[in-house]
C-alpha cells in the first residue's frame, strides 16, 4: 500500500507525483490534518524543542508509572477502601452506580454543596456526608504519595530508583536542548505529588518553583524572574542551562499556610507524619493549601499563590516562539482549557499533546465525546496542534523516548560552529 505522509522530503524530481509516494508507515499522529509517522514525529520534536521557549504541562497520568492513579484507578481503589462512603454516595444519587469512572471535579464540588447544606439544617445526615467528603479527599491525597520510601528518605532519590527513571530523563533532555541565552525550560502541573521534585534532586538540577529561603521558605514570585549561569564561563562555553521551572497550578502537598497568611513550602521528610496521619483516617486535616479537584477551584485560584502561578502559565504560552508539550492531562479541567485554548490565539505556539484516550488512524484522529475540550481541539485541525494518541504509544515513558537527547543538539551545534567558521575563513582569504 502506497501513502502519503506530511514531513517527507521527495529523493527525485518534485514534478513527478510518483516521488511523493512511499511505503506504507504506520501513523501514530497528526499535526493538523497531515498525517506523522515515528520519523516525523520525532523530527518534529526536535524542530520544537530548538524554539525560544519549550516547556511541558504533565496531568495524573505522568505519574502513573510511579505509583500514581489515573481518576478510573482512584475510583476503583475509593469503592473498595472506603466503601461505607462510596455506598452514601451512590445511595444519595451523587454517582451513577453504572458510572465506573466519575468526574472527581463535579462530584467533589456537588459533595461540598451537599455539605453546607447539611450542615446549615442541622441534618443528621452532615456527618455522614462530611465523612465521605473526607474519604474522598483522603484517596486523593493517597494517589498523589506515589512512593512512601521517598517521603521517609529523602536521599533515597539520590540512587536514581528505576520508578524515576523517566522524569530524571525528561528534565534532563528538556534541559540540555537549551541554546546559549535560551531561557530555562518550565513545567506546570496540576499535579500535587512530588515527582518533578525528586527527580530534579536525583540529576542535581535546580528547580525554580517560586518559594525562596533557607529555613522558612517563603512564596515570592520574583523568583521565577531569577536564573542560574556559570560566571566562570565566557564566549561559546555559556551554554544551555542549570535550572527549570516549576508551576504547580492546584498546589502541593509540600504546601502549608501559615498563621500570617503566607505559604511556605516544608520538606517532605516533615510533613510526612502529618500526611500520613489524614491518610490513614487518623487527623482530619493537616493544614494544605491544595485546590481539591471540584468545579469551585477557578474561585479558589484567584488567591496570591495559585494566582500568580496560572498568571505565569498563560504568560509562558503568549511569549513569540513557544512549544508546550501536553502527557496525561485528559482535558477535564476548565480552567486550564480555556487558557489553552485562547493560547492558540498566539500565532508561534506549538502545541503537541500526547492523549491515549485518541485513536490515531488513517482516517483521521478520535476522541471519545465525554472528553469535549479534548475533541474540540482536535476538530480545529490546526497545524499549531499535533495530536499523538493510541495507548500505550501515548504514555509518558514513549514521550520521553520520543524527545532527542541532548549530544544530538550539541553535535548539530558544533557542526554550524565549524562551517560558521570555515565560511569566514574562506571569506578573509
Amino acid at each position: 500500500m502506497i501513502k502519503k505522509i506530511a514531513n517527507r522530503q521527495a529523493i527525485d524530481s518534485p514534478d513527478d507525483d510518483s516521488v511523493n509516494d512511499i511505503p506504507d508507515r504506520k501513523v501514530i499522529a497528526y499535526r493538523g490534518d497531515s498525517q506523522l509517522d515515528e520519523e516525523a514525529l520525532r523530527a518534529h520534536l526536535a524542530s520544537a524543542l530548538r524554539l525560544e521557549h519549550i516547556g511541558v504541562l504533565l496531568g495524573a497520568g505522568a505519574s502513573v508509572g510511579m505509583g500514581g492513579l489515573t481518576i478510573k484507578t482512584l475510583w476503583e481503589k475509593f469503592s473498595i477502601e472506603f466503601k461505607s462512603s462510596y455506598e452514601l454516595l451512590r445511595k444519595h444519587g451523587f454517582v451513577d452506580e453504572n458510572d465506573d469512572s466519575p468526574n472527581i471535579e463535579k462530584l467533589m464540588d456537588v459533595l461540598q454543596i451537599a455539605v453546607l447544606d447539611a450542615v446549615r439544617r442541622d441534618s443528621r445526615d452532615r456527618h455522614e456526608l462530611t465523612a465521605a467528603q473526607l474519604d474522598l479527599r483522603r484517596a486523593v491525597v493517597a494517589a498523589s504519595i506515589l512512593e512512601s520510601a521517598f517521603w521517609e528518605n529523602p536521599l533515597a532519590v539520590r540512587e536514581l530508583p528505576e520508578k524515576l527513571q523517566d522524569h530524571c530523563q525528561l528534565l534532563q533532555k528538556i534541559r540540555g536542548a537549551r541554546q546559549p541565552g535560551q531561557a530555562a525550560p518550565w513545567v506546570f502541573t496540576p499535579n500535587y505529588d512530588l515527582a518533578i521534585e525528586w527527580a530534579a534532586e536525583a540529576v542535581g538540577l535546580e528547580i525554580m518553583n517560586g518559594f525562596r529561603g533557607l529555613h522558612n521558605r517563603v512564596f515570592s514570585p520574583h523568583a521565577f524572574d531569577l536564573g542560574l549561569r556559570n560566571t566562570l564561563a565566557r564566549g561559546e562555553a555559556r551554554f544551555g542551562c542549570y535550572e527549570v521551572y516549576l508551576a504547580k497550578l492546584h498546589g502541593s502537598l509540600t504546601w502549608i499556610a501559615s498563621d500570617d497568611d503566607c505559604v511556605i513550602e516544608k520538606s517532605s521528610q516533615t510533613l510526612w507524619p502529618m500526611i500520613s496521619a489524614f491518610r490513614q483516617g487518623i487527623a482530619d486535616d493537616f493544614g494544605q493549601e491544595m485546590v481539591f479537584p471540584s468545579a469551585a477551584k477557578y474561585l479558589q485560584t484567584i488567591g496570591f499563590v495559585l494566582g500568580e502561578l496560572f498568571r505565569r502559565f498563560t504568560d509562558f504560552l503568549n511569549r513569540p516562539q513557544t512549544a508546550l508539550i501536553v502527557n496525561g492531562y485528559s482535558f477535564c479541567d476548565d480552567h486550564l482549557n480555556r487558557i489553552i485554548m485562547s493560547a492558540l490565539q498566539n500565532p508561534t505556539l506549538s502545541l503537541i499533546v500526547y492523549a491515549p484516550i485518541a485513536t490515531i488512524s488513517e482516517d483521521g484522529a478520535e476522541v471519545p465525546n465525554q472528553y469535549r475540550a479534548l475533541k474540540r481541539l482536535v476538530a480545529l485541525k490546526s497545524p499549531q496542534v499535533t495530536i499523538v494518541g493510541g495507548e500505550p504509544r501515548a504514555y509518558f515513558n514513549n514521550l520521553v523516548a520520543d524527545l532527542p537527547d541532548p549530544a544530538i543538539f550539541d553535535e548539530r551545534s558544533a557542526e554550524i560552529a565549524k562551517m560558521i567558521r570555515e565560511l569566514k575563513g574562506v571569506g578573509n582569504a
